[in-house]
């Protein structure tokens, strides 16, 4: 377990920076424009949780647009309980500054009064992967359909490389949320219409640390089990360290990783020649936030937004290196 609590401490870490990205918004010039004149206010970005590698990803690039285009940054961690998210947005309502809210709610509905007070305060409320009650507009991903694709690559391996052999298959899904229950259902259709021979074992995983401890039960009760799909990239990566820990080869042939979403840790894996981390399913983490922060602005300067979505691209060993770049 040694290694992976050196990966979830560089999770801590950047978790931590990305907190004091928010803090030094309200420091001299960074709510400041680009041409040096006074912060119009601020904008306000809510994720559900900052122990989500690509959220962490996502948050300097959303800093960078927000404060060349005149005001302050500020973010928040409700660590996954929706109350303080609510606390988190009330303070920031009764603050007479904040001009735009964007978040992926722990809740959708715990949100929906929240929304209102904003609203009826002048601010507008948007959403990022979903939407609900009182929302302008959303950065929307199809968190369904993106499943469905991925669950349809996973199918098409498994039938080419086990035919009608019975295979067990592990999912590593997380039904507590809006993405992760219509993710996980968009995959597990898609392996049921593909009607193979599978033997599915549902675990509920959010962190790495859940991949991790996952692949370990899954081993213990199945251990011939050759499919692990995910529906994010942090129980994903978990997994996939769990099972180079417990002595699976990076290039066993026999083995299929396939997850929704990626950072530069997981490319980095799937780029490698042969590697079992074979197809992840992504938007880059800077195409997100330059979306979330174009539709902030414009929203704070008061212009009409519109629902975004954005696509998700397949990533292999042969394109893995364009979208690390693309990262930078």
């Amino acid at each position: 377990m040694k290694r992976t609590r050196r990966i979830s401490a560089g999770i801590a870490v950047a978790a931590a920076a990305a907190l004091a990205l928010s803090a030094c918004g309200s420091d001299g010039g960074s709510g400041s424009g680009s041409d040096g004149g006074e912060p119009k206010g601020a904008v306000a970005m809510s994720f559900a949780g900052l122990d989500i590698q690509i959220w962490n990803d996502m948050l300097p690039f959303m800093e960078t647009i927000v404060t060349e285009a005149g005001y302050e940054f500020v973010t928040d961690d409700p660590k996954w309980n929706a109350q303080t998210q609510v606390q988190d947005w009330e303070s920031w309502i009764v603050r007479g500054d904040i001009k735009a809210i964007m978040g992926y709610p722990v809740q959708s509905d715990a949100m929906v009064a929240v929304t209102q007070q904003a609203n009826d305060a002048g601010i507008p409320v948007l959403g990022y992967g979903s939407s609900w009650d009182g929302v302008q507009a959303a950065v929307a991903l199809d968190h369904e359909a993106d499943g469905k694709l991925a669950g349809e690559k996973a199918a098409e391996w498994i039938e080419e490389n086990y035919g009608d052999e019975q295979v067990d298959v592990a999912f590593l899904g997380w039904p507590d949320t809006d993405l992760g229950r219509l993710r996980g259902k968009g995959m597990l259709d898609a392996l049921k219409a593909a009607d193979l021979n599978l033997d599915i074992t549902e675990h509920k995983t959010l962190s790495l640390d859940d991949g991790y401890a996952a692949v370990q039960n899954q081993l213990n009760a199945v251990p011939d089990t050759k499919v692990w799909l995910a529906i994010a990239n942090d129980p994903a990566l978990g997994a996939y360290q769990a099972l180079t820990d417990s002595g699976v080869s990076p290039t066993d042939e026999s083995m299929l990783l396939l997850n929704l979403d990626a950072t530069d840790a997981e490319l980095e894996i799937i780029m490698e020649p042969g590697s079992f981390w074979r197809y992840a399913y992504i938007a880059p983490a800077r195409e997100l936030a330059e979306a979330n922060a174009r539709m902030l602005v414009a929203a704070a300067e008061g212009e009409p937004v519109e629902d975004t979505t954005v696509p998700v691209t397949e990533v292999t060993s042969e394109n893995a290196e364009q979208f690390l770049l693309a990262n930078q």
